[in-house]
């Protein structure tokens, strides 16, 4: 579920920052599959897209694939990751944002 910035607890936000693009709206639509019951604050900066979400949040390869219709690797996401929030953790499968402490 999508929400407004004012929604947001930017305390305890993570998520990734984005090149415009394929990528970035692949991410967009992998993260509320892969993310049930989470909602998401999405600013679109023209260049540039930052996804937000309290706490924690993953995106999967097998769903990225799915939203491009095409096979991807988690490499290609790393190159249009231009910053994130909070901690990350990556896997050739996944790409996990998180906080290990709650403000």
């Amino acid at each position: 579920m999508m929400a407004n910035q004012s929604d947001a607890t930017r305390n305890n936000s993570v998520g990734p920052v984005l090149r415009s693009g394929e990528i970035a709206d692949a991410v967009i639509q992998a993260l509320e599959e892969d993310n049930p019951g989470k909602e998401f604050v999405i600013q679109d900066h023209l260049a540039y897209v930052r996804i937000e979400t309290e706490n924690e949040c993953i995106v999967r390869r097998e769903t990225l694939e799915r939203a491009l219709g095409r096979p991807f690797q988690m490499p290609e996401l790393e190159v249009n990751l231009t910053s994130f929030s909070g901690r990350i953790e990556t896997t050739d499968t996944t790409m996990r944002f998180y906080l290990e402490k709650r403000l």
